[in-house]
């Protein structure tokens, strides 16, 4: 296992080890042609809204819930039944998937509702903010907030 990690190359983009911190990391490119070129490249990052990420509110939320000691149990059991509600259901599908013909309807079943899922909720800007909003609805909901 050693000699197969000690034989593998550098990733393409990650900057070299010698690289000083005042200069931009150099990647070598080779192209279609077979020449080689070497290409410098800056990240910026790029501020949103805070209205779009739902992420940054759901879990200042939870730590909400967790900095006050009498919410910190609830916490605890609602990360307990996450857990138990996903063994359980996954043992229910390996069960279901066990019979002849259900795995194929399932399959399609579930085909058809993320179709309908991403053309109500994904695709268009207004259905992505009704989506979030629903989320952030059913988040308050469950922490009680």
């Amino acid at each position: 296992m050693a000699s197969i990690v000690a034989s593998l190359l550098p990733p393409l983009l990650l900057p070299a080890r010698n690289s000083h911190p005042g200069t931009f990391p150099t990647s070598s490119v080779s192209l279609l042609s077979g020449r080689r070129s070497n290409v410098s490249f800056v990240v910026k990052a790029s501020g949103e809204s805070s209205e779009s990420s739902t992420s940054l509110t759901v879990f200042k939320s939870v730590q909400n819930v967790w900095d006050q000691p009498e919410d910190r149990l609830g916490l605890f059991g609602l990360g307990f039944a996450a857990v138990a509600a996903f063994w359980a259901s996954t043992n229910l599908v390996a069960a279901v998937d066990k019979l002849p013909l259900f795995p194929t309807v399932f399959e399609l079943i579930g085909i058809f509702y993320s179709l309908w899922f991403s053309y109500r909720y994904l695709i268009f800007k207004p259905d992505r903010e009704e989506f979030f909003q629903i989320l952030n609805k059913v988040a308050t909901d469950i922490l009680g907030q």
